[in-house]
């Protein structure tokens, strides 16, 4: 039977030949479902703007359907559709206004990966590791930022390490 080509944007699949996919990936079907699939994870303010520079579907507005649907260049939006869209949309600014103004101690992710950069070991001109013993009596905070631990399930390699460190064995048999 040969291989077959599967879009998921249109969510059929065909014979995968060169004519085959150069046709379907260039059909108007396959740009407007890659459209509508990109669509959705648009934020509420760039749709609320979109809506609001169209001009509402006549023959949406008297017979509750349009013929072309979401491609539709007019507006299928009531005033109250628009008006929670806006309101979603303010919501959303506000929730992302809030997280950038959270920070514990004034610290944000990236200065807190540039001091720990600069807490890291150096390597010395023979290759081998110096380490700064004294950099916990420094007083740098080694604790990790709540940014990165509200992450749910975060692997292990992620995860900051114990407070005393982990325990390794020096008689440690790996072969």
């Amino acid at each position: 039977m040969g291989k077959r080509y599967y879009c998921d944007y249109c969510d059929r699949s065909f014979q995968d030949n060169m004519h085959n996919r150069k046709k379907h990936l260039n059909g108007v079907q396959h740009h407007r479902a890659k459209k509508a699939w990109f669509d959705h994870f648009r934020d509420s303010a760039a749709i609320l703007d979109d809506e609001q520079a169209k001009k509402p579907c006549r023959k949406f507005l008297q017979k509750g359907i349009c013929d072309f649907g979401p491609n539709c260049r007019f507006s299928h939006m009531s005033e109250a559709d628009i008006h929670n869209l806006k309101m979603h949309a303010e919501g959303e600014m506000r929730r992302k206004e809030d997280s950038e103004e959270r920070t514990i101690s004034g610290r944000t992710v990236k200065e807190w990966l540039s001091r720990r950069e600069k807490r890291r070991p150096a390597l010395s001109s023979k290759g081998d590791l110096k380490d700064k013993e004294d950099s916990e009596g420094d007083g740098v905070d080694r604790d990790v930022p709540p940014q990165l631990l509200s992450i749910p399930d975060l692997p292990p390699s992620l995860l900051p390490p114990p407070p005393d460190g982990w325990k390794v064995r020096v008689n440690t048999d790996w072969g």
